[in-house]
């Protein structure tokens, strides 16, 4: 009996946590690795049942953000393996036709956020994307860095108004109105 308890506990965790792990993951890296890391975020789950506090999600996230670092880590290990062999054993020069290039299909703001956000420093960055991506409070922000849910509150304050400034490098703010938009100059 308690084995269906632990399991309906389980599937009540994954019906909340699931999704918004899942984007969280394909938000930041690839569909194969997201996929796997989540499997692996959900074994830590099981194996950490009784440890889940009652605002899960930020504590699924903390763990699917480490597991995430891990499979990383896993990744460059196995690129400096390929590169050691590569030196080794060369392989043969195959002639390749040109690839047709993927285009990223993205709106021009879209463009200019994800561009602002990558002229931020990677902390300003995460904070925002758990803030906006991930719909997450400056408490759960807080479980996630691991900090108190008034410097979460600060941070994400400060990360906003450095967003802005990026922004503002690029051009008109996006979603905001200039001063001369509805303006009687404006309509002439």
């Amino acid at each position: 009996m308690i084995d269906t308890e632990r399991e309906k506990r389980m599937r009540d965790l994954v019906l909340l946590v699931g999704d918004p792990v899942r984007r969280y993951l394909h938000r930041r890296t690839d569909a194969a690795t997201a996929d796997d890391v989540i499997g692996d975020t959900l074994l830590v789950c099981w194996r950490r049942l009784d440890e889940v506090p009652d605002d899960a999600l930020p504590w699924a996230i903390v763990v699917a953000r480490q597991c995430l670092s891990n499979a990383r880590r896993a990744e460059r290990r196995r690129i400096r393996l390929i590169g050691r062999i590569i030196a080794i054993d060369p392989p043969p020069v195959v002639a390749h036709e040109n690839a047709a290039t993927s285009t990223v299909d993205a709106t021009a703001e879209a463009a200019r956020v994800t561009t602002a956000l990558a002229g931020l420093r990677r902390n300003d960055a995460e904070i925002l994307r758990l803030w906006a991506w991930d719909a997450l409070t400056s408490p759960q922000i807080a479980v996630v860095l691991g900090i108190s849910a008034n410097a979460a509150a600060i941070r994400l304050h400060r990360a906003k108004a450095r967003l802005k400034q990026e922004l503002l490098k690029s051009g008109t703010p996006t979603g905001h109105v200039t001063h001369d938009e509805g303006s009687e100059d404006a309509r002439r």
